[in-house]
């Protein structure tokens, strides 16, 4: 992907993971990279969240590949101080804009005896939000800047096949990652002019923190129901890697992709056609 060398990114979510497995696929390529994680467990999460020793060996490995990192501690629900973190992440690496823009942070509020009316909110102000907030931030650098850039928001199966629910936190969730699809297809709109792509990604099960939790295991096993294939994937894949979200994500953000903008790709081993 030569088309990426000498070129900046901004991850959310970078401290393990899919975010991780971002960072090191576009360091591979020659971008560098600014690193944002919230490196805290969040309250409605029950399960916990990446750390601040995560997100420094998540720089140090992009650093491995020869890419230079910047670790940003930030949470993408405070536009102020995700702000803030970029524009500290931009300094410390020299450059003007990032041209590219993962926005991969987000959890599930799998039930738990929190409230389930917080809990509803509290998925929209995490993903649906903390998304915006993240467009918001970086997307007035990339036009300015006047290079063209890609975006990619990560979704999920959730967004696309109405699956997750039935507790606010789950109902919550689904409407988030769909809700993200809207700001993607409003954005792609609103950069084309610009050549900024904007697109979202949507993976089955992925192999992380998100579904490596006692919580996950209780909801799935609800899930499941009568139905023991109700989650599972038409290709012979439980889960995915994040290497394998991170090949599909570095193919939308290169120039392979250069006229792909407004598209919700499935990552799912056909779990959305099932």
């Amino acid at each position: 992907m030569r088309s990426l060398t000498s070129k900046a990114a901004l991850i959310t979510g970078a401290g393990r993971g899919q975010g991780r497995a971002h960072a090191l696929r576009l360091a591979r390529a020659g971008v560098a990279i600014i690193a944002v994680d919230v490196c805290q467990d969040i309250p409605s999460l029950p399960y916990s969240m990446a750390t601040r020793d995560d997100l420094d060996e998540t720089v140090g490995l992009v650093e491995k590949e020869g890419a230079r990192a910047s670790a940003q501690v930030a949470d993408i629900r405070d536009r102020a101080a995700l702000e803030r973190a970029y524009r500290a992440g931009l300094a410390e690496l020299r450059v003007d804009s990032v041209d590219v823009l993962i926005a991969n942070a987000g959890g599930i509020a799998y039930p738990s005896e929190q409230d389930e009316d917080a809990a509803f909110s509290g998925q929209l102000e995490l993903m649906l939000v903390g998304t915006w907030n993240t467009l918001k931030v970086v997307t007035g650098d990339m036009i300015t800047a006047g290079r063209g850039g890609a975006i990619v928001l990560t979704s999920s199966t959730a967004g696309l096949k109405g699956y997750v629910g039935g507790w606010g936190g789950l109902d919550g969730y689904t409407a988030a990652k769909a809700g993200i699809v809207g700001l993607m297809r409003f954005y792609a709109n609103l950069l084309a002019p610009h050549n900024i792509r904007v697109n979202t990604i949507h993976p089955t099960g992925v192999n992380s923190g998100m579904v490596q939790n006692d919580a996950f295991a209780r909801w799935a096993v609800s899930a499941v129901g009568d139905d023991p294939g109700a989650l599972a994937n038409p290709m012979p894949v439980a889960l995915l890697e994040p290497d394998d979200v991170a090949a599909a994500v570095a193919w939308l953000v290169s120039d392979d992709a250069k006229w792909v903008t407004g598209v919700a790709l499935p990552v799912d081993a056909g779990f959305t056609n099932r």
